[in-house]
């Protein structure tokens, strides 16, 4: 086996000076991510036959989403750590062995507790496998325009995927089984296993330690928090185990910052919220995806439990959201470049928060046209804006050494920001009760709360931007532009 040469930050070789074959390397990242986006939008549209076929309670099916969300955003930091340490084609490896074994293991679930644990394992994996692809793409192509055709296929790939895997989960829920669409990461997976040592070199391994105490506290403390809260939505929020979760949450949380300010290595180093621009747009990430999560996860309910839709007619419902998306993204570095990351961010916001009122509006009976797809554009087209300029905004002036745990911290905030927001928004659903309403009517009601409670969410989003991120122009979008762009910012749900 080749041994790898590490040439600085941004390239290696395969030995004996000879070249890295980039093409294949850079098929194997996109596949590998393609596999992590596509279970993703698989899932949305699989959520009402989950929900159906394994009898899941209303609150409980949000389990389905955050299991996945709190193990993803928890173990990221550390994902992209081991791979400093131990190697990033061998965590790839790795977690494309994780994510792999528990999609098989998803797809054979017989109950709530198999589904969601397996949920958890694929979450895990897809950190690991998250963190490996980001960091290969940086180290294996060269600062500049290479480094840059690959970040931009990756962004195109993650927004495609996203589309075709709300359309392609729909069909296989319609038409075949909702499992089928975890099936079909064991021969991807497979095959990318096989490639994996036999295209890319393996990374020097780096000295240093593992900060694995913080992991474990802040993602248990964060699973215990958004338990405690899903509780809350079930039995009360003056039930003991839901008050205790809660407790127990917070604890753990304050424990980790404690930890981290004593920490030499500290997965999340907290200098890093120095900047108040950085802390900013860290906390409207959080807001944002808060109430971004939640709207993927109640719409496409709206629209196959009350209007009747088929899962494969749900997932082509979605295309007024997604192709916005994706379409504002790709426009995000000209805009930002004439009028700068804040003024970008602050137009998304705004946009997104006037689809999401519009949104909140509907009921049983609601139009497709004009209840649904409009403002299905107006939210798509606007978080298309704003997770760019929310990505730069979390990297602006971080020093070289701290570059990748502050991309790590902007993705933790994203995942983290949409499983806190599906808990707090299903505590609305669930409290969104009226007498005189059943069946769907109930349904588009409690839909209609939850949705209201996503646009204060973008509202305080909004209000966070327009207060603490500076006003700028060129000038200041030349500054901020992210050297790496963030895996959701081509629009991935």
């Amino acid at each position: 086996m080749r041994a790898a040469i590490f040439n600085g930050p941004g390239s290696i070789t395969a030995g004996a000076g000879r070249p890295l074959r980039k093409g294949p390397i850079l098929a194997i990242v996109l596949t590998s991510y393609t596999m992590i986006v596509l279970d993703i939008s698989i899932v949305i549209t699989a959520l009402p036959e989950i929900h159906r076929t394994l009898d899941f309670s209303a609150t409980a099916l949000s389990w389905v989403q955050n299991a996945y969300l709190l193990a993803f955003g928890g173990l990221l930091l550390l994902g992209a750590r081991l791979g400093d340490l131990v190697g990033r084609r061998r965590m790839l490896m790795i977690g494309l062995g994780l994510f792999t074994a528990a999609s098989v293991g998803v797809g054979a679930a017989q109950s709530e507790s198999w589904l969601i644990a397996a949920r958890a394992v694929q979450g895990a994996g897809a950190a690991v496998l998250a963190a490996s692809t980001l960091a290969l793409l940086q180290t294996s192509f060269d600062e500049g325009a290479e480094r840059t055709r690959a970040v931009s296929s990756y962004a195109a790939v993650a927004g495609v995927a996203a589309t075709v895997g709300l359309v392609i989960g729909g069909m296989f829920a319609g038409w075949l089984s909702w499992r089928v669409g975890f099936f079909i990461n064991l021969p991807i997976g497979a095959a990318m296993i096989l490639a994996t040592p036999r295209f890319l070199p393996e990374t020097p391994p780096q000295p240093g330690r593992v900060d694995v105490t913080g992991a474990l506290t802040s993602t248990v403390g964060m699973t215990a928090l958004v338990f405690g809260i899903v509780r809350a939505a079930d039995a009360g929020w003056g039930e003991a185990a839901a008050t205790g979760a809660i407790a127990v949450g917070v604890l753990l949380l304050v424990s980790f910052v404690a930890l981290q300010r004593r920490t030499a290595e500290a997965i999340m180093p907290l200098r890093l919220f120095a900047s108040r621009e950085r802390a900013g747009a860290y906390a409207a990430r959080l807001l944002f995806l808060g109430a971004m999560a939640p709207f993927w996860f109640f719409t496409t309910q709206w629209l196959q439990s009350v209007a009747g839709y088929s899962p494969v007619e749900a997932g082509l419902a979605f295309l007024p959201v997604t192709v916005p998306n994706f379409a504002a993204a790709m426009l995000v570095p000209r805009l930002t470049r004439r009028y700068g990351n804040p003024t970008v961010l602050v137009a998304g916001l705004l946009v997104s928060a006037a689809g999401m009122a519009w949104l909140s509006r509907l009921g049983p009976d609601t139009a497709y046209s004009t209840g649904i797809a409009i403002p299905m554009g107006l939210v798509g087209f606007g978080q298309g804006g704003s997770l760019g300029p929310l990505t730069a905004g979390g990297l602006v002036g971080v020093s070289g050494e701290d570059a990748g745990a502050a991309g790590g911290v902007t993705n933790v905030a994203h995942q983290i920001g949409g499983s806190l927001g599906l808990a707090l928004l299903v505590t609305v659903f669930a409290a969104a009760d009226s007498g005189s309403l059943t069946g769907g009517a109930l349904l588009a009601h409690r839909i209609s709360a939850a949705l209201t409670a996503a646009t204060v969410l973008l509202l305080l989003a909004l209000a966070v931007a327009v207060v603490v991120l500076p006003c700028g122009g060129p000038r200041r979008a030349n500054r901020s532009a992210a050297p790496m762009a963030s895996p959701h910012d081509a629009g991935s749900p």
